[in-house]
């Protein structure tokens, strides 16, 4: 004799696989409400912690490394333009403010993705000068089409007399 399942268990079933599966897309602030994650909470971001906006862009860390902050949100990556010096380690460290985005360094085989409430992490070394554009793969809205970062890798002398300020825009200052 064959047991049925029902529609409301066959349904739990498909919630479950889909969370299962694809759960960093699911809206974190809930997640952090109920206690749970311990990377930066996305509606506060901007406002206190690591990703503040004097922290973002390239600056030296206290290790001596070379760190870049950044946050991605609908429909734009914060700062929109990073400058970094050519032929050094650098470690990209971005978040989500809102949902989930993919960006890459078009010319390279390099990407990251941002999500909310957590922090990823990747270390990658550019060994030529040049304009590298930063589309999102990922999409994140009716914005999505438009949202489009820039970086600029210059020779390591250029960088060295840059204030930090200046490492988070592109063009003449």
């Amino acid at each position: 004799m064959k047991k049925k399942i029902g529609f409301a268990t066959v349904m739990l079933l498909v919630a479950l696989s889909i969370l299962s599966t694809r759960f960093y897309e699911v809206s974190l602030p809930v997640w952090h409400l109920l206690g749970g994650g311990n990377g930066p909470d996305p509606a506060t971001l901007h406002l206190r912690g690591e990703f503040v906006e004097s922290n973002l862009g390239a600056a030296q860390d206290r290790e001596g490394f070379l760190t870049v902050r950044m946050i991605a949100q609908q429909y734009v990556f914060v700062p929109q333009c990073i400058i970094v010096p050519a032929g050094v380690p650098i470690r990209f460290r971005i978040t989500s403010a809102d949902a989930v985005h993919m960006l890459s360094f078009l010319g390279t085989d390099y990407g990251l993705k941002a999500v909310p409430g957590t922090v990823t992490e990747a270390r990658f070394t550019f060994s030529k000068t040049g304009e590298f554009k930063i589309p999102c793969h990922e999409f994140c809205g009716a914005g999505h089409y438009a949202m489009r970062g820039q970086l600029d890798v210059v020779p390591q002398d250029q960088f060295s007399s840059l204030r930090p300020g200046e490492r988070r825009t592109c063009g003449p200052g």
